[in-house]
């Protein structure tokens, strides 16, 4: 089978951009899998950021919301996917900096109410350990978690 040329790739990378939100990352590991060498591959990389098919800020933007409000994720593992990415500490500052922190307080809260519903713990002390743990596998950082905790208790000391 042959190769597909440059022209050709490129015209696929832009369909592919135009689809949704791409990083260069995968971009390139598109353009890998296509076996085109390196050369070729920075040259339509190039092509696509100069023409806004790529935008590492935009990118960094939509995944920050849709990883916040849909998948509620916090702040600590929404940063280490977007580094995974390879996206720069600037950029990705930036993005989690427009997360509004009533929201941001509110879903780390309601998550937390949800889960300790379902958490089955012999005192208090244990439930918040195990709500903890949930809240850190969710990428919430410790002193969010603890002043939600706090109210959390607080509110259900009845």
């Amino acid at each position: 089978m042959n190769r597909p040329d440059e022209k050709e790739l490129l015209y696929k990378m832009a369909s592919y951009c135009s689809t949704a939100e791409r990083c260069i990352r995968d971009v390139e590991q598109k353009l890998t899998a296509s076996d085109i060498e390196k050369e070729g591959r920075e040259r339509i990389i190039a092509r696509l950021l100069q023409e806004k098919f790529i935008d590492e800020t935009r990118y960094a933007r939509f995944f920050v919301n849709d990883k916040f409000r849909f998948n509620k994720w916090g702040r600590i593992k929404i940063d280490y996917e977007l580094q995974k990415k390879g996206i720069p500490p600037t950029v990705r500052n930036e993005a989690l900096q427009n997360i509004d922190e009533t929201a941001y307080t509110e879903m780390l809260y309601s998550l937390l109410a949800n889960k300790k519903k379902t958490i089955k713990s012999t005192n208090a002390y244990d439930a918040r350990v195990k709500l903890m743990r949930f809240a850190a596998g969710r990428g919430f950082e410790r002193n969010e978690t603890n002043k939600c905790l706090k109210q959390l208790f607080k509110d259900h000391e009845d």
